[in-house]
């Protein structure tokens, strides 16, 4: 029997031990915000991985956004050693999940297995994932403990609000630096055959309308910071969105839709606060004098970033000097520039000779609509040889019966253990 079938079966004998750990992990609620259960989550990944012999540390993002003595931010690195400490292979799961919504027909924790799926808010993304590249590491070492190099594994806080409390913080520390980590694989749910080769830019800013407050019985008085702000809308929807869908990347995005420049208008606040939902009577009748806007705008490899801030300063001074009254402020509040890591990489080429192994077919390849922890691993942790690959629909993240299927866990966690195989080099211990 040769290594490769040796390994794969070595997975699929694993398969209930999979299912399990991954039904433990979504059993954690830790949802972000504001940032549950995360040392929970940790401490339950340290007694898995050092019960595999593993060497564990859990590090806490001190003074990181969001970091609190209510909510710290903890993360674990596992890292387990072979004949040499190089070349390493890492990979890194968030553990943190998104709101659970409405509209869910399952208890949302319970990791409920039905119809060859394990349902759960995080199921896809991504413990899954996390789950798969446990096992494809725990199969590779029980098949060939002499390996030469290193497997590492993390559990990393707050992806789903920036990761600045997870991998940014680390790459800051230096545990995703070229001198310590070779590959990076993020097991991100992009389909169990495609490979992710990285993803788009984002910039978000606040765009903050001006007026003058006055009783609503007399609004001629003041001046509406929400009409200012609707004008704002208008002028978008008149030039704005109709530009940014004409631009196409050469990237390989997906969805088709997502291959074009978008902005998304992500929350709007005008007048007074919304009271308490206890809160009986009327809202006092005022002119609003402030309106705020959150932007989403997502751009192309091929755009350059001054220029997407460039394109809506210039539109809201359009505005400024055509309408009476209107002023504005805005801030920027994040920015991601595009990362795509080349066909070429080893990590590519592994995983990519893996699926083809596991599938009997070449992978797609593919770019995320959206950002995940590779923005980081690439700007802070300059490393180039990065990709997410794992198990899971990336549709059904942050729906309701949100779900991975069990046989898709399967296949990815036999990429996984190929892969290893591959870029570290193997001698399988003798089959008796």
């Amino acid at each position: 029997m040769n290594l490769s079938t040796r390994l794969m079966q070595e997975v699929a004998a694993r398969r209930d031990d999979l299912v399990r750990l991954t039904q433990d992990l979504i059993a954690i609620p830790t949802l972000n915000p504001p940032g549950d259960n995360y040392l929970e989550i940790c401490e339950y990944l340290d007694r898995r991985l050092s019960g595999a012999g593993f060497e564990t540390q859990l590090i806490r993002a001190h003074g990181a956004p969001g970091d609190s003595d209510r909510y710290p931010r903890w993360n674990i690195i596992a890292r387990r050693e072979g004949s040499a400490p190089r070349p390493c292979v890492h990979f890194n799961s968030h553990i943190d999940v998104v709101e659970v919504g409405h509209g869910w027909s399952v208890d949302p924790f319970a990791g409920l297995v039905k119809d060859g799926r394990v349902y759960g808010r995080g199921a896809c993304d991504m413990k899954g994932g996390m789950a798969a590249s446990i096992i494809a590491a725990e199969a590779f070492i029980a098949v060939c403990p002499d390996f030469t190099g290193a497997i590492e594994i993390s559990g990393t806080a707050d992806e789903e609000s920036g990761g600045f409390g997870g991998v940014a913080y680390l790459a800051e520390q230096g545990f995703f630096s070229p001198e310590r980590v070779d590959h990076v694989i993020i097991p991100e749910p992009l389909n169990k055959d495609r490979i992710c080769l990285g993803h788009r830019g984002v910039w978000w800013a606040e765009i903050e309308t001006k007026g003058e407050i006055a009783h609503g019985s007399m609004p001629f008085l003041g001046d509406c910071a929400v009409r200012h702000m609707g004008a704002v809308m208008a002028e978008m929807e008149a030039s704005l969105f109709p530009a940014l869908a004409a631009r196409r990347t050469d990237m390989p995005v997906v969805p088709d839709g997502a291959r074009a420049s978008t902005l998304n208008i992500n929350s709007i606040h005008g007048g007074e606060p919304e009271q308490a939902r206890d809160y009986t009577g009327l809202p006092s009748p005022c002119v609003p004098d402030r309106c705020r806007m959150v932007i989403d705008r997502r751009f192309l490899i091929e755009e350059d970033i001054g220029a997407v801030e460039t394109e809506i300063r210039d539109l809201l001074e359009t505005l400024r000097s055509g309408r009476p009254g209107f002023d504005y402020d805005i801030r920027e509040l994040h920015r991601v520039l595009p990362t795509m890591t080349e066909k070429g990489a080893p990590v590519v080429g592994a995983v990519a000779q893996a699926i083809e192994q596991v599938f009997g077919r070449a992978p797609d390849y593919v770019v995320s609509p959206g950002t995940y922890d590779q923005k980081h691993i690439d700007r802070i942790g300059r490393l180039k040889n990065c990709i997410a690959y794992g198990p899971g629909i990336l549709d059904l993240a942050h729906k309701p019966d949100e779900y991975v299927g069990i046989k898709d866990m399967e296949h990815s966690a036999q990429v996984m253990a190929l892969a290893l195989c591959d870029l570290l080099g193997a001698t399988p211990v003798s089959s008796g």
